[in-house]
């Protein structure tokens, strides 16, 4: 008999605000050992917002203006404008899903200074750790940001999970390592099917579907693993919709959002009673 629960009325919102252009070789490790012409290829960068009946529960907070500034990266929509578009006003405190801890994923986090942050612990404990000043892992953070999250920690505003945990009604966030050591993915039940927010456990599309392993990895074989993870998600049909970290054709897979943010965001799923569209 088919299952005939209602699904959890969350919707995902996906909000690009940068882009860069670089070469497949600076994005694969090792591009070489596929035989393959080097080429352009380029990386845009996104944040998530989940809409619930109750609240907005945010998905990452994008680079800091310096961050990308400092790496040579395109600002579309700057960051802070972006998240209070998205339902995040600077100085409000939503609930803030961090996947990892890269300087473009918890670049804003000081803009909420009292939100909770719900972090995978091993993540946490890595960058705490001594690898985080190794120069093959340094390259993508910035002190200061993990600085920040070790003082929310210690003001008991950082919530740990091992494993899985339960956020919200159909939202449920998965540590699946690869590319960080507590490499996080989210999954939100939808009226469009479950989604799957790989964040960088997928910065590409093909990077997932044909094994090809990104640049920046903390284990390979756990990346490999998660690959085949996701895939079998997709091939069984408990994942109707994955969500790349940072393909450009993201936005065109998905519903694309009017007004300020036209051109820069897409949602999945009818929004909950009441949010704006």
């Amino acid at each position: 008999m088919a299952d005939t629960t209602p699904r959890p009325a969350n919707q995902v919102l996906i909000v690009r605000y940068g882009t860069r252009s670089t070469n497949r070789s600076d994005v694969y490790l090792n591009h070489g050992v596929y035989r393959e012409d080097d080429g352009p290829i380029d990386m845009d960068y996104f944040f998530w917002a989940i809409r619930t009946p109750d609240e907005t529960i945010l998905v990452d907070t994008g680079f800091s203006v310096a961050g990308g500034e400092a790496r040579g990266r395109t600002i579309l929509i700057d960051p802070a404008r972006a998240l209070a578009l998205a339902g995040a006003e600077p100085g409000t405190a939503p609930r803030i899903i961090v996947t990892h801890g890269h300087y473009d994923h918890i670049g804003n986090l000081p803009l909420f200074p009292d939100a909770e942050l719900i972090v995978s612990r091993r993540e946490f404990d890595f960058w705490a750790g001594p690898h985080a000043t190794k120069p093959l892992f340094h390259h993508s953070v910035e002190d200061v940001e993990l600085a920040h999250l070790r003082d929310a920690a210690a003001r008991g505003t950082v919530t740990f999970f091992q494993g899985s945990l339960n956020v919200a009604p159909g939202v449920r966030i998965v540590e699946i390592g690869g590319h960080t050591p507590g490499q996080s993915i989210v999954f939100v039940e939808t009226s469009e099917g479950t989604v799957l927010l790989a964040s960088d456990a997928v910065h590409y599309y093909e990077e997932y579907q044909r094994d090809m392993v990104f640049t920046s990895v903390a284990d390979i074989v756990e990346m490999y693993d998660s690959f085949a993870h996701i895939r079998d998600l997709e091939a069984s049909g408990a994942v109707a919709h994955v969500v790349s970290g940072h393909d450009p054709s993201t936005l065109e897979r998905f519903t694309p959002v009017e007004g300020d943010l036209h051109g820069n965001a897409a949602t999945i799923g009818a929004p909950p009673a009441g949010a704006a569209r």
